[in-house]
């Protein structure tokens, strides 16, 4: 099958060997995420998805938050191999935050009462959904990501240190930067365990 958004989708993958040297300046970079979210359907065009967007030291920054969450909870004498996983989310150009504003999920549950308990759940969707959006649009630009989630851990220190609205909810973290590694084989099971057609 020959299609744009199938051949675009098929490319992004998992990067962990992330650089700090982007094939596009930071604004530009910075435009895409943004317009990656705000492209994304959300229920009720509720638009509830928001993003901060962290490069260079405020990235490193932001990693250091979540290496000293860590370092609370990790026995010291097996810290190494986390203490490499986090450095090399550092390693990268930069960081997009996802969060989900609940005051619009409040909102729309004042509104359509009927939904109250959907909304939370629609919520967690059009998060995923930016958050793809987002990885395959950095794909394209030949910007290597992955998908982390520390949260709660470093939610406070986030919060306080750019200054986060109260009712942002951190749900996901996407480090990202050039690709210094390449791509194992990705494998898929079977159809037939997946898919039901009828008609």
């Amino acid at each position: 099958m020959s299609n744009a958004f199938i051949n675009s989708i098929s490319k992004r993958r998992t990067q962990y060997a992330l650089g700090k040297n982007l094939p596009l300046p930071q604004q530009e970079v910075s435009q895409l995420i943004q317009e990656a979210i705000k492209l994304s359907p959300s229920s009720f065009n509720s638009q509830s998805s928001r993003a901060v967007i962290l490069f260079g030291a405020e990235s490193d920054k932001f990693w250091g938050f979540v290496m000293e969450a860590l370092r609370k909870i990790v026995p010291a004498d097996s810290f190494a191999p986390t203490e490499a996983k986090i450095n090399s989310f550092a390693a990268g150009a930069g960081t997009v935050l996802f969060y989900e504003d609940q005051d619009v999920i409040a909102g729309l549950q004042q509104q359509f009462a009927a939904y109250a308990e959907n909304f939370p759940v629609w919520s967690e969707q059009a998060s995923g959904i930016a958050q793809f959006a987002v990885w395959v649009a950095l794909s394209e630009a030949n910007i290597g990501a992955s998908l982390q989630h520390y949260n709660p851990l470093p939610d406070a220190a986030a919060a306080a240190e750019w200054n986060v609205p109260a009712s942002w909810k951190l749900r996901a973290m996407m480090p990202f930067g050039s690709n210094e590694g390449g791509f194992g084989e990705k494998t898929f099971m079977d159809d037939a365990e997946r898919f039901r057609v009828f008609g």
